[in-house]
């Protein structure tokens, strides 16, 4: 009975080869993340900036403002 022999290991292009895979990986893995905080982050917070100036009065804050005295310019 003859002992087995192991292949030699493919070591010319591996770090290569590696890298090619990892940098598809890496970008699949970014674009995946960038689109989730754009619909996880960046539409929500859009929508609550919007929600609350289309409602928003100016005038109406900067009175309340002026009666609790916070501006020291404005009687």
């Amino acid at each position: 009975m003859a002992p087995e022999v192991l292949p030699k290991p493919r070591m010319r292009g591996l770090l290569a080869r590696r890298l090619r895979n990892h940098m598809a990986v890496a970008f699949v893995l970014s674009l995946g993340v960038a689109a989730l905080y754009k619909f996880r982050v960046a539409d929500r917070r859009k929508k609550a900036y919007a929600d609350f100036y289309r409602n928003y009065d100016v005038m109406k804050d900067f009175e309340e403002m002026r009666k609790a005295g916070i501006f020291q310019s404005v009687k």
